[in-house]
């Protein structure tokens, strides 16, 4: 795929774009760069490769083939934007930046995608394999790109990967050992257009597994159809059915039972990120108290879930990461009830139902924020009360002026930030400064 002295075109100066072209230089390509942005920090950075001698083109002018026999692109450029598509016309090749960091990667790959919750996972395989006295690294979109992995003089003996939707768009040959999804729902349609596109985007994880390689997916989604021939599959869930099972805070296989009570795995949504991680690392040969070992003491990563403060009895959660309707609804029942649910931002999707359950269940309040604060309340206001407040800042004010002790004030959007945050993280920082101040004042 790398062949020394051709010339290749890379598409987009993030983290993943900027380690290709190392990559790509340290093998002896000719690399031009492309960046549809043009902010003072692509400037930066285009300044600093032109210094090495790199060419660099930014703007919203797609820029030319010329000689370049691929195009290495950044998950964050849809193939079927007007900035690709005459690259695509003109026969070029579109190459994901995983692929070309797969390709000279010398470890195997245990790669996880999923609608949520990939980056516990891969946390927990990656700390567990290291537990256990593996060279293990987290990478893709849990940590650094494959192309820099790759670069890295460490001999690793499993890389665990997460692979989102884009990345998968634009591969081809990238074939992990061992293949786990972790759950599929609505995401990212706003990119790919439909739950089938979005599904059978993640399902290319799965299409080059050949004899030797196992495909590790939830139960109620086993369709032999979709995995080759000859791969093993191994299924986990809540049902007696799954292969690795989570029931009673306890995962459990054939001949096999770990306890994860106490832990942050001990509920039914985490507790199936549990069962996959088990199914996984038990095929790699990783021991029972090994995984239990490291659940015992697995910090949750920032804003999932993150528990922030407890005033007058009353417990804060910040779970910013959930930006789809099925993570809001996840959120919910992870928390202990009665919960004042502060959602919305900039919707991904426009099924409102699946939620309806859980804020019927648990939820004594939803305050509304950002752009869909309107839509969600005309689709909710019949199952819970609901509350427009705009802002951040005003909806954790009036959570905290109605909620009684015992209850939980949840920041799970459902809704992505950038209506009125730089990302998630941005968001989840607001909300603990928001409760810091609160927790200087006390209750008035």
């Amino acid at each position: 795929m790398i062949q020394p002295g051709s010339a290749m075109l890379v598409l987009g100066l993030g983290r993943s774009g900027r380690a290709a072209i190392r990559l790509l230089r340290s093998r002896g390509v000719h690399v031009r760069a492309a960046d549809a942005g043009d902010t003072p920090e692509l400037r930066r950075s285009a300044e600093s490769l032109r210094r090495e001698g790199i060419p660099v083109q930014l703007g919203d002018v797609s820029p030319a083939p010329e000689d370049a026999v691929a195009a290495v692109i950044s998950p964050g450029i849809a193939p079927d934007s007007a900035w690709v598509q005459p690259l695509i016309r003109a026969g070029l090749p579109l190459i994901s930046e995983l692929e070309i960091g797969w390709h000279e990667l010398k470890a195997p790959v245990l790669a996880v995608t999923g609608s949520s919750g990939k980056s516990t996972l891969v946390k927990l395989c990656a700390e567990t394999l290291v537990r256990a006295g593996r060279r293990a690294v987290a990478a893709g979109n849990y940590g650094p790109p494959l192309s820099e992995v790759v670069m890295d003089p460490v001999p690793w003996d499993w890389v665990i990967a997460e692979v989102s939707s884009f990345q998968l768009e634009t591969v081809c040959e990238f074939r992990p050992r061992i293949a786990l999804l972790l759950n599929l729902h609505p995401n990212h349609l706003d990119r790919h257009g439909t739950l089938d596109a979005y599904r059978a985007a993640k399902m290319r994880l799965f299409q080059t597994l050949g004899p030797g390689d196992c495909a590790v997916i939830p139960d109620d989604l086993d369709d032999p159809v979709l995995i080759p021939s000859g791969v093993r599959r191994i299924t986990f869930g809540l049902s007696a059915a799954a292969d690795w099972r989570f029931q009673d805070g306890h995962v459990q296989g054939a001949a096999t039972q770990i306890d994860f009570r106490g832990t942050p795995f001990d509920n039914p949504i985490l507790g199936c990120t549990a069962a996959a991680a088990t199914a996984a690392l038990t095929v790699i040969g990783v021991s029972a108290p090994d995984i239990g070992s490291t659940a015992s003491v697995f910090e949750r990563l920032p804003h999932r879930q993150q528990r922030v403060a407890e005033i007058d009895g009353i417990l804060f959660v910040d779970d910013s990461k959930a930006t789809t309707l099925a993570a809001l609804a996840a959120g919910i029942e992870m928390v202990p009830g009665p919960v004042r649910l502060i959602a919305g931002g900039r919707l991904k999707e426009t099924d409102f139902e699946k939620p309806k359950i859980m804020l019927a269940k648990k939820t004594a309040e939803v305050y509304l924020i950002g752009e869909s604060a309107d839509v969600l309340e005309k689709a909710w206001c019949g199952t819970v009360a609901c509350r427009r407040c705009g802002t951040l800042q005003e909806a954790v004010a009036q959570a905290w002026q109605d909620a009684r002790k015992g209850e939980t004030i949840l920041l799970s959007p459902g809704c992505a930030s950038f209506d009125q945050f730089r990302g998630y993280d941005d968001r989840g920082q607001c909300f603990t400064g928001l409760i810091q101040q609160l927790n200087s004042r006390g209750r008035k």
